[in-house]
């Protein structure tokens, strides 16, 4: 099989000899990819330990920019690498530069908008730091993108993201509809678009509870979340689910998933509360992630459109999830299929 060095700016603990990934798409995408290639995953050290096991024989862990330029470097020996870049960042960029000068053959990843993440995140004078990358790394690379709006030139290819399994598809339960539960299911995060939403939530005048499955590192975010959750009897917060089962029996115990976030690209989270047929309900902002599938309802950023949008949701529920299960699922095997399909023919 071809080498395939996979190169991510994940944070990745390691503990009792094993290695653990913090983002659990980051530990199913290079253990998918190496069903096809030898795959070599390079990745950046978390100071904490992280959830996901990840089952791969070759992991390097970088504690800063030199030491992860210095473990792509160490690739080189074998002149018929292929490189996998997963976003564009401060280290894939800083490695691209080298994987140009030596003419590797190299495949960026785009998930979701660097352009909008980074206006979200450092504000819009930063967009141009990410946009001077953005072309760099393009220009010199095969692009694959979870949606058709993350590139607009020929040189690329969009493929369909999954995290479903046949575990998915199993053991379907009845969703209690006697009130409003709320599931939100991701990091805890300014661009997820949950302090805002949690604002907002506080002073809805309708009775719903609200679960909240994810964790944080970053203590500012911390901080300013744990303000908004605390004293409030509707929001509950048991924190981070690795167990897929378990995060499964999760989905089934709620009746609408909510995706607050300012800018997504083809978010994992949206098919598995569809597959479990429960209605997902998100703003304006990522309305681009619809992509035909019904059971996704758009509100306007305010509680008088939030609350109107959940009403009809729960008043038509019925009908809802019959139109969800006209939907078609990708699955996590035909993803990496897609990804292997690029890499090998071109």
């Amino acid at each position: 099989m071809e080498n395939l060095i996979v190169l991510n700016n994940e944070k990745v603990s390691k503990h009792n000899g094993k290695f653990f990934s913090r983002n659990y798409n980051f530990k199913i995408l290079p253990e998918g990819l190496n069903r096809y290639f030898k795959v070599e995953y390079i990745v950046r050290k978390s100071e904490v330990n992280e959830n996901h096991e990840l089952n791969l024989d070759k992991i390097k862990i970088a504690s800063n920019i030199i030491q992860f330029i210095f473990h792509v470097l160490s690739t080189f020996k074998n002149k018929k690498s292929k490189y996998y870049l997963i976003c564009i960042t401060p280290y894939t960029f800083i490695a691209s530069l080298f994987l140009f000068i030596f003419r590797k053959k190299v495949y960026v990843y785009l998930i979701s908008s660097g352009h909008e993440e980074w206006a979200n995140l450092l504000g819009n004078w930063s967009v141009w730091i990410y946009d001077l990358m953005f072309k760099i790394v393009t220009s010199n690379a095969i692009v694959i993108a979870l949606h058709d709006r993350l590139y607009d030139k020929k040189n690329f290819h969009v493929i369909n993201s999954s995290t479903l399994d046949d575990k998915w598809f199993k053991n379907f339960k009845e969703a209690r509809i006697d009130k409003v539960r709320f599931l939100y299911v991701a990091r805890i995060n300014p661009v997820k678009g949950i302090n805002e939403f949690l604002e907002m939530f506080n002073n809805l005048e309708m009775e719903a509870e609200l679960s909240i499955i994810g964790k944080t590192n970053n203590l500012r975010h911390q901080k300013k979340f744990k303000s908004l959750i605390e004293n409030s009897k509707n929001i509950k917060f048991p924190g981070y689910i690795s167990s897929r089962q378990e995060l499964i029996d999760t989905y089934d115990n709620h009746n609408i998933f909510i995706l607050p976030s300012f800018t997504e690209g083809q978010p994992y989270v949206v098919d598995e509360s569809l597959v479990r047929r429960r209605p997902v309900l998100i703003f304006e902002d990522i309305a681009q992630i619809i992509k035909g599938r019904k059971g996704i309802f758009v509100a306007k950023r305010n509680a008088t459109s939030f609350i109107e949008t959940t009403k009809f949701i729960m008043n038509n529920y019925s009908k809802i999830q019959k139109d969800i299960e006209q939907n078609d699922f990708p699955l996590e095997k035909d993803m990496f299929q897609e990804i292997s399909n690029v890499v090998k023919n071109n």
